[in-house]
């Protein structure tokens, strides 16, 4: 059986791919065609292109994503797959200008699941074991993803699977078991962090590479991503402009997050930790 580790941007997944075995590693990158989001390295924006199969505008995610992703391929010395979805502001399009939120987490699924589901059906197309970066401390997120498995222990993805007359055909598709080799190994945060140390590796200076604007973050922490990626904060409010009254946050819009003076006190959940996808570097 192939293994494939899911590379989601944070180091814990980076540990398992330097340190364990496997066939193939997999990145699922989110996009914009909005060109206030460049990314503004020309050369590094046809690399990207190249990989994906596609021109590359840019990410939604902090940039230092494709920094680190390129250097940790230097130091391990292996490739890693990139993927890529629909351009993000697309999606929402798709979906009739529904916004993603903490219930309805479709961003997940329609630019990192999908996509690495797409990759699997064109080059693999059979079970795969899929190392996810859970560490020792994070059964609980482990335990959400098992609930999934069907009553063989495999992951089941519902996809089209054939025509009937002029109609697609849709049914389940088994295509992974996920594995948890830190939790198996009892590899805690710190020992992570020892590893990486001192190795030439960019890695996102929060530790936490995911989208700029991502729902599951604390108001306080999205009004200091306001500030530090100022254009890719931009388009999540222009997005529930556009969308209104629909919005990322039920709590507050994102205009309001970046006009919050940063000392205000708020009472809301800051737990990333609500996100047990694996996808993103949370």
């Amino acid at each position: 059986m192939k293994k494939v580790v899911s590379i989601s941007g944070g180091k814990s997944s980076a540990y398992i791919f330097a340190n364990y075995p496997s066939d193939y590693a997999i990145f699922s990158l989110v996009t914009t065609n909005d060109v206030k989001c460049i990314y503004p390295d020309k050369k590094i924006r046809q690399m990207v292109s190249d990989k994906i199969g596609k021109e590359f505008i840019g990410t939604l995610e902090q940039n230092t994503i494709i920094e680190f992703l390129f250097s940790l391929e230097q130091l391990v010395g292996k490739e890693i797959t990139f993927v890529s979805g629909q351009p993000f502001e697309n999606v929402i399009k798709l979906k009739g200008g529904y916004l993603p939120n903490v219930m309805t987490r479709f961003c997940t699924t329609e630019m990192k699941i999908k996509p690495i589901f797409k990759w699997w059906k064109e080059n693999i197309n059979e079970v795969v074991e899929m190392q996810i970066g859970f560490r020792a401390n994070e059964t609980k997120r482990a335990n959400k993803m098992m609930l999934k498995l069907n009553n063989k222990g495999i992951e089941e993805m519902k996809t089209i699977i054939g025509k009937r007359k002029t109609l697609n055909k849709w049914g389940m598709v088994e295509w992974r078991i996920p594995k948890f080799p830190l939790i198996d190994n009892l590899i805690f945060k710190d020992n992570i962090e020892l590893f990486w140390k001192n190795k030439n590796v960019k890695f996102e200076k929060n530790y936490i590479n995911n989208c700029v604007g991502c729902f599951h973050r604390s108001p306080l922490f999205l009004k200091k991503m306001s500030q530090e990626h100022p254009n890719k904060f931009e388009w999540f409010i222009d997005q529930e402009k556009i969308n209104s009254p629909n919005k990322f946050k039920k709590q507050m819009s994102y205009q309001e997050i970046k006009n919050l003076n940063i000392q205000k006190e708020l009472d809301f959940d800051s737990d990333f930790n609500d996100c047990d996808t694996g996808y993103c570097g949370l």
